[in-house]
């Protein structure tokens, strides 16, 4: 691989991640510049040596740049590639990290000019926690990272793309937006509006103070994504709104089911709700790459 300059704008979790994985696995080939509108997170970054070089101008930071990652929340995408879109050098490769992507591959592709090159992508991989201090240089190891197919770029530059995304260590696939925004809310939105939902449902303990005492080890486990970042998940779900309100109707209609069978004493298929999920979980479970939690 040729020695390239890559740019990180946003130096939270992914975008902290992305620059040590890109680091650790590609020495002396790439320089990795790194910029973010918080002060105290440009720092940071300098001090954990997460990225080679921190420029504060966003659109300075994009000069020179053959590859520019945006890991911004998704409303903050839009703005920022207008911003800095007359400032890529002709040729750069333009990335995002986003949850949502039919949303933000229609903007982009009316904004970027013909010279730039748009590949949307989307890791599947996260932790409770936020922020560059959570930066993990293994994050994608073993995980997929899906690349969006129709994208406003050449061969080439997808294949450079690719090379070094499979550089830290993840699973690559393509799909087109539509799909991924259908599958990402079962897959992920919905589940983290439910972690989300029963954490608030605490406060309707009789004794909300005492309840949150008792919560153990399961209901932890069960509500651990709920500690994400709130702007970046406040956005998904307005990008994402008709393929996650479908599926919190679906799974509303499977718990008002569910409700139902239990108001009736109808332990057989209580059980067999239960039964089913089992198996399926196992199922998924067997499916999944080697060290993939």
């Amino acid at each position: 691989m040729k020695k390239l300059h890559i740019t990180i704008i946003g130096l939270g979790l992914i975008g902290g991640s992305l620059a040590l994985a890109f680091r650790q696995n590609n020495k002396g080939c790439l320089q990795v510049t790194g910029t973010d509108a918080d002060r105290l997170t440009r720092e940071q970054a300098v001090k954990l040596q997460i990225v080679d070089i921190v420029v504060e101008d966003v659109c300075d930071s994009v000069r020179d740049a053959d590859l520019v990652f945006l890991c911004t929340p998704v409303l903050q995408i839009v703005p920022l590639v207008e911003k800095i879109a007359p400032h890529l050098k002709q040729g750069a490769i333009l990335s995002d990290v986003g949850s949502t992507k039919q949303y933000l591959q229609e903007e982009l592709t009316k904004i970027l000019p013909n010279h730039i090159h748009y590949i949307g992508g989307h890791p599947m991989a996260g932790k409770e926690k936020s922020g560059i201090t959570a930066a993990d240089k293994d994050l994608f190891r073993n995980k997929w990272y899906i690349l969006m197919s129709g994208a406003k770029a050449s061969s080439q530059a997808i294949a450079l793309l690719e090379e070094l995304i499979s550089s830290t260590g993840a699973i690559l696939t393509t799909m087109d937006t539509g799909t991924h925004d259908r599958c990402t809310a079962v897959l992920s939105h919905v589940p983290h509006l439910a972690a989300a939902a029963l954490v608030n449902l605490l406060e309707e303990c009789p004794d909300p103070g005492h309840g949150r005492q008792l919560a153990g080890g399961g209901f932890r486990d069960t509500t651990r994504i709920a500690s994400s970042n709130a702007d970046m998940w406040a956005d998904i779900c307005m990008t994402n709104q008709e393929a996650i309100s479908d599926s919190l109707e679906k799974m509303q209609i499977m718990l008002q089911g569910l409700n139902e069978k239990i108001r009736r004493g109808d332990r057989q298929a209580v059980h067999a709700f239960f039964h089913n999920a089992k198996m399926r979980r196992d199922e998924l479970l067997a499916c999944l790459p080697e060290n993939s939690d």
